[in-house]
């Protein structure tokens, strides 16, 4: 008796799908698992697979067609043995696709099966690429993944997000016992600092980082392919010159430090923030290009250890982008702590000498130069794509103006079965913007409903006191026309922050004045990059400004001051 093959789940909230192209024939003999039709929908292109070996009977629907989730698309004889397939009969032709259409998917099958050495290659091992590797491994594909450097975990694991906040941490406990400690009554006659000992403690928390990573490989049973990666065409790698096939090719090579023309990085006196994270001694001047959040955050480390720091940044404001009530309060609380700021202004020239570096520096809107003398700069001013040296355009896949790989909505590049996430697409350089697009890329090569919501991808400034954002700005939402009501709760208002003698900084809920729905959050103090994970959540899910006030939050605590900015956002604060 003939088995109904009918239209499979398609993911949350997809209920339909077009008949894209017929793969197998009535009459045509059909192995397990082999693909017979494919579906398309506006999120991904799902390939429908034969239950069990036998023969295609019949189609039930034609190319074209649409179909609801649960429909009968075809009938199968279970062990029968084909024939010759038949003529293909005429059918309507296939929709043109959209010019950001979702790639084409298929169910995981073994990779010997298709002729080639993996599922799925993912060059670059960062947070995108080997959650991508380990995300497509959980779900049934044979996986590889390149990575040039001798451990895994890209720029952030080995010299980026982890050594830095390890430092962070560290030189925030020297500042603390030096400065801060008394005040609880807590008296310490002299604080010494071991910096040789703080950069092995770094060390050492950066090599289990890594070697979690190599642990995770292992138990999802990924392959290392330890070289560099080079993208020949469709399927086609090769991994030091030797070559490499898959079924998807998946690039997440991260981002490089960028730099300034005319100024050479030695990363001994003139350093990347990879050098600024091991500096040997104490510089007693440092002088930080760029106001962003690397430079920022690696000045506060060495302004704790008593370095006069020094930020001469382009812009007139700090953190270009971030809600401009938060940057103005940080840059007073990081004067006050002992930073020098030249804001509006540019390095034009950097000359090397025997006690260190000195810079010419002029206004960004022009005017006299004057110079300033370092014994290390940091140049910190932004990343670029790690596009290059990596066979990109002689592939055919295309990239914008700022070297970043050009990608549809799904993450399809201009080259089929070759995709990009991360650092070298367009985006915010983020790890968790990067592993999500890593999560969501494997879960559309499986037929799945792999998302991600841009709106909801929060940031934060590991300084003192911290910074954290998620959704729009006041700026961003006058720009767009919406109307929003504004909650606002200072954290000296907060009782734990009372009690934890860190008052500076306050908690901003931006809703929509219409429907009362959190569009944004920003906060400035004590434990923000983890306090915005609740706001976090309310953007994702759509929760208005009263949802997160009537949510009961434990007392005493710091996230009562989200609470309270929530109320506020409807006049309703309780306790200022």
């Amino acid at each position: 008796m003939p088995v109904e093959i009918k239209v499979p789940a398609l993911g949350e909230s997809v209920t339909t799908a077009t008949v894209g192209k017929w793969l197998k024939q009535p009459g045509e003999a059909v192995k397990a698992d082999e693909g017979i039709v494919e579906l398309e929908t506006d999120k991904v292109s799902v390939e429908v697979p034969a239950p069990a070996a036998g023969c295609l009977e019949s189609h039930v629907v034609k190319e074209g067609d649409e179909v609801e989730v649960g429909a009968v698309l075809a009938l199968f004889e279970k062990g029968k043995t084909g024939g010759a397939a038949p003529a293909k009969a005429a059918s309507a032709p296939a929709p043109a696709k959209a010019a950001a259409s979702a790639p084409e998917v298929k169910a995981a099958a073994p990779a010997e099966a298709e002729n080639v050495d993996y599922d799925v290659i993912v060059i670059g091992s960062g947070p995108g690429g080997y959650v991508c590797a380990i995300r497509a491994a959980q779900l049934g594909f044979k996986v590889a993944c390149v990575e040039k450097r001798a451990t895994l975990g890209g720029t952030c694991l080995n010299v980026g997000c982890i050594p830095s906040k390890a430092l962070l941490q560290s030189s925030e406990n020297y500042h603390a016992a030096a400065h801060d400690f008394a005040a609880h009554g807590v008296v310490l006659e002299k604080v010494g600092l071991d910096l040789a000992k703080m950069q092995a403690r770094k060390s050492e928390i950066v090599t289990a980082n890594t070697k979690g990573v190599e642990f995770l490989f292992k138990k999802n049973g990924i392959t290392w392919l330890k070289g560099h990666g080079k993208v020949e065409g469709t399927g086609r790698i090769t991994v030091d010159g030797k070559p490499v096939t898959a079924k998807h090719i998946i690039i997440a090579s991260g981002s490089d430090s960028a730099n300034l023309p005319g100024i050479e990085i030695d990363e001994k006196v003139i350093v990347t923030s990879t050098g600024a994270l091991e500096l040997s001694s104490v510089p007693k001047r440092l002088v930080v290009i760029g106001g962003g959040v690397i430079g920022l955050e690696l000045g506060s480390v060495w302004n704790r250890l008593g370095a006069d720091v020094t930020v001469v940044e382009f812009m007139n404001h700090l953190v270009p982008g971030i809600d401009s009530e938060v940057a103005s309060q940080f840059q007073k609380l990081l004067v006050k702590q002992g930073f020098k700021m030249k804001l509006g202004h540019k390095v034009t020239k950097a000359e090397k000498t025997k006690s260190g570096v000195v810079l010419t520096v002029e206004p960004a809107a022009g005017g006299a130069a004057e110079t300033i003398e370092a014994d290390v700069v940091l140049v910190a001013v932004g990343r670029t794509a790690a596009s290059k040296n990596m066979g990109l355009e002689e592939a055919g896949i295309e990239l914008d103006k700022r070297g970043r790989i050009v990608t549809d909505a799904h993450f399809s590049t201009s080259v089929p079965g070759i995709y990009a996430i991360g650092d070298v697409i367009a985006g915010p350089m983020l790890a968790h913007k990067a592993e999500e697009e890593g999560v969501a890329l494997a879960e559309l090569l499986a037929g799945q409903a792999g998302h991600v919501n841009y709106d909801a991808i929060p940031g934060v400034i590991y300084t003192w006191p911290e910074v954290a954002a998620v959704g729009f700005t006041e700026e961003a939402l006058k720009e767009k026309g919406v109307e929003y009501k504004t909650g606002k709760f200072p954290f000296l208002a907060n009782g734990r922050a009372r009690a934890l003698g860190m008052t500076d900084g306050f908690v901003k809920v931006l809703a929509c004045k219409k429907t009362d729905r959190v569009l944004g959050v920003h906060i400035i103090g004590p434990s923000a990059g983890e306090l915005i994970a609740e706001a976090t959540m309310a953007i994702e899910f759509g929760a208005s400004a009263e949802d997160i006030g009537r949510v009961c939050h434990a007392h005493p605590t710091l996230s009562e001051a989200v609470k309270e900015a929530a109320l506020g956002a409807d006049g309703r604060s309780l306790n200022i």
